[in-house]
């Protein structure tokens, strides 16, 4: 097992930026990147974070975000394929401990303009639909998140997670709308399914093949049959797999019970401005609260990953690369799991996982849900 530090800066005080960084090193190991690559991008998540890397952890989160429970402001994720190296993710909110949400969205706004000058990117998608995401005084949860996708060479690929209810969250749609309109997609909001909200649209920015736009979608109450018919990719994965993967990550039988807990979302990719169908669909189950511990949530992945031919032991691996606590002694550092397909290329499994920098939460007393096979 992996040992993990304590977080400690120079001075011994453990500091969030030292915290996360360390996992983030010891992540990078995990996913095979070199050590050169791993201390570059360390350097910047704290570079990211700004004067909140140096907060001592024995002071409560610099912002109440909703990028996770426990309001630290990174969460790592894991994607996997078959016969390929797992690709490890972080995202942050580069604005958290900001006095405002506005100053908070400016602050990252900043942050993402400063990266693009370093890897000459340009932000010319997101200076599109600024205005609408990045109001004067802005409502709702977030403002800017920012994640890297963590590439061996020291450059990663950006993404930007905006906020539909910038303006209010009754006004969500019709902001994803325009923001799809501005951006050439102009037939796309049409070709998305109902659901309870959108809480986010991001973008991707820099070195991608097929740079898109994805739109999240709410559901509420979601149960396997419904989710199975969410898909408006047209050759992604039919509603048997769809259905498959929701049972098997979120513990569900073959009866009609959902998710009655933390709704499901599901994220619709765009990258033809002219079909106005969506080139990628992914489905997030929120495992965390449909999992006693997290040693129930890493059987549940373990089984999807097998079912597609993947590398099972990587969760494993950074689970203790993250933590030196039992799986079952906590629950919510696995917090969700997803299955993606992009058009032509296969099936990739994504685990996100949490930080645990200031809480770790108690396991279920009671089972919640038991762990089903997938078919």
């Amino acid at each position: 097992m992996t040992t993990v530090r304590t977080g400690a800066e120079p001075g011994g005080a453990p500091s969030l930026g030292a915290l996360t960084s360390g996992q983030l090193r010891r992540l990078g190991a995990v996913a095979g990147l070199s050590e050169a690559d791993v201390e570059t991008y360390a350097r910047v998540l704290t570079d990211a974070l700004g004067p909140v890397a140096a907060r001592p952890l024995h002071l409560p989160p610099p912002t109440r975000t909703f990028l996770s429970d426990d309001h630290t402001p990174v969460e790592f994720s894991f994607s996997l394929q078959p016969d390929a190296a797992p690709a490890l993710r972080v995202l942050l909110e580069p604005g958290c401990g900001a006095d405002s949400l506005a100053l908070n969205g400016r602050a990252g706004l900043e942050t993402i303009r400063g990266m693009a000058r370093r890897w000459n990117f340009t932000t010319a998608p997101l200076d599109e639909v600024e205005d609408l995401f990045l109001p004067p005084a802005p409502q709702g949860p977030l403002a800017l998140w920012c994640a890297l996708e963590l590439r061996p060479g020291g450059v990663p690929k950006v993404k930007v997670y905006l906020n539909p209810a910038a303006n209010g969250a009754e006004r969500s749609a019709a902001t994803v709308r325009e923001a799809l309109h501005r951006l050439g997609h102009r037939r796309a909001f049409d070709s998305l399914p109902r659901g309870t909200g959108h809480p986010f649209l991001a973008l991707d920015l820099g070195d991608w093949e097929d740079p898109r736009v994805k739109v999240y979608v709410r559901h509420d109450n979601l149960t396997a049959r419904q989710a199975g018919l969410l898909s408006r990719e047209g050759t992604g994965p039919g509603p048997a797999a769809v259905e498959g993967f929701f049972r098997a990550a979120a513990g569900v039988g073959p009866d009609r019970s959902g998710l009655d807990r933390r709704p499901g979302l599901t994220c619709h990719s765009f990258t033809d401005t002219g079909s106005g169908r969506p080139s990628g669909f992914t489905l997030h189950i929120p495992v965390r609260d449909y999992a006693r511990h997290d040693g129930e949530a890493l059987e549940r992945a373990a089984s999807v990953l097998r079912h597609h031919a993947m590398d099972e032991a990587v969760l494993p691996r950074a689970f203790a690369a993250l933590t030196q606590r039992r799986p079952e002694d906590g629950v919510g550092l696995i917090a969700y799991l997803a299955l993606a397909h992009q058009q032509g290329r296969p099936p990739r499994v994504t685990a996100y996982l949490s930080s645990e920098a200031y809480a770790v939460r108690a396991p279920a007393v009671a089972a919640v849900r038991r762990p089903v096979a997938v078919r």
